[in-house]
């Protein structure tokens, strides 16, 4: 069958207009759009066809036209939206593919269309921030977790932000959030306490987080995990990620004690500012004051438990007398110094403080 409407279809259209005809029809005078050769007078004609066509009481032949009509983008405006608007088995492959629905007619859509077209729009290969925002916003969960699958669609980190807060507890949203080819660390930190064990393992693979925080994170509970995510934060991301732990209640004593017994005093220094709402430059200054008063007076300040002071201040001892002496294995050295001195000085501690510490060692010791 030609893809040109000839004087033949027009007197076969004469003769038999049923809808299955009129589909035919339909396009074939959509095929004329991408023709270069029409003259504006011909243009003029197709666009009206189009038109009534758009408005044929068949929607087989309103589907024909929107298959057919939407990769095209010099289709009149009123005929583009008209489509779109249509039932859903018209709409929705020209909402998914038309590039003359902007992004205000594809917000109008989100806002008050049905899940299937959010659905449509979400699966688009262009979908822009504000078009995404809308879609977190507004979107029922399929139409959500569908834009988390599409890795083309610009989603800031904070609108991530709003998938976790509208759906807590849906592992159709978190499933393709996790395959996104790349996640903020401060997404990881919150999926780590969200999802089911299943998609944990998932999120340490995708993500390449350290090899030993998938055993943290199904053996050893969730605070060790989530101290495993600062590993992959860059200086950029520590604070920010810092900050939301305060925010949820997560940053607990121990998790700052572990810090310390890793070795990781930038990671003390911004937690301790944190939670003693100060400027981190500050705490800095007065965690490594000579005096050791100003270490004392911040740690009253953050309000944590003082039976815990003694351990971190012999922590910090150790971090400050140890270099790293650039040989090979220097940071487990340095590691398993810290935690021996802490389990020889300190043997009342909470229980699954203490488990954590023996067992650490004893990954230290198997390595060294």
């Amino acid at each position: 069958m030609s893809e040109t409407l000839t004087h033949q279809d027009v007197q076969r259209l004469l003769a038999d207009p049923s809808a299955t005809t009129r589909a035919e029809m339909a396009t074939k005078v959509a095929a004329q759009f991408g023709a270069d050769q029409l003259s504006p007078s011909e243009r003029a004609l197709a666009e009206d066809i189009v038109r009534l066509m758009a408005r044929d009481a068949a929607v087989r032949v309103r589907s024909a036209l929107s298959e057919s009509l939407k990769t095209y983008p010099a289709i009149p405006r009123d005929v583009a939206l008209q489509l779109a608007r249509d039932v859903e088995e018209v709409s929705l492959p020209f909402i998914e593919l038309s590039s003359v629905l902007t992004d205000a007619d594809l917000i109008e859509l989100i806002k008050t269309g049905s899940e299937a077209k959010q659905s449509a729009v979400a699966k688009r290969p262009d979908v822009s921030e504000g078009v995404a925002d809308a879609l977190v916003d507004n979107g029922a969960e399929t139409a959500v977790a569908t834009l988390m699958a599409n890795e083309a669609a610009k989603v800031t980190e904070a609108a991530l932000t709003r998938v976790l807060n509208r759906f807590p507890k849906s592992d159709a949203v978190h499933a393709p959030l996790i395959e996104r080819g790349s996640l903020p660390v401060t997404i990881a930190e919150r999926l780590v306490t969200m999802v089911s064990e299943q998609l944990r393992e998932r999120l340490v693979e995708r993500h390449e987080l350290p090899a030993d925080v998938a055993s943290d994170i199904v053996l050893q509970g969730r605070e060790k995990a989530t101290y495993e995510l600062v590993g992959v934060a860059t200086d950029a991301q520590l604070e920010t990620l810092i900050e939301q732990l305060y925010r949820n209640g997560r940053l607990s004593p121990s998790l700052l004690l572990r810090s310390l017994c890793m070795g990781d005093v930038a990671f003390f220094e911004v937690a301790l500012a944190q939670l003693a709402r100060i400027p981190t430059p500050n705490a800095r200054m007065l965690i490594h004051d000579a005096g050791k008063l100003g270490m004392k007076a911040l740690f009253d300040r953050t309000g944590m438990p003082q039976s815990i002071y003694p351990a971190i201040k012999v922590a910090l001892d150790v971090a400050s007398e140890t270099e790293f002496d650039g040989g090979e294995h220097d940071l487990e050295r340095h590691r398993r110094k810290m935690l021996e001195r802490i389990l020889t000085q300190f043997e009342e501690m909470a229980s699954d403080d203490l488990d954590y510490l023996l067992s650490k060692l004893t990954d230290l010791t198997t390595k060294v």
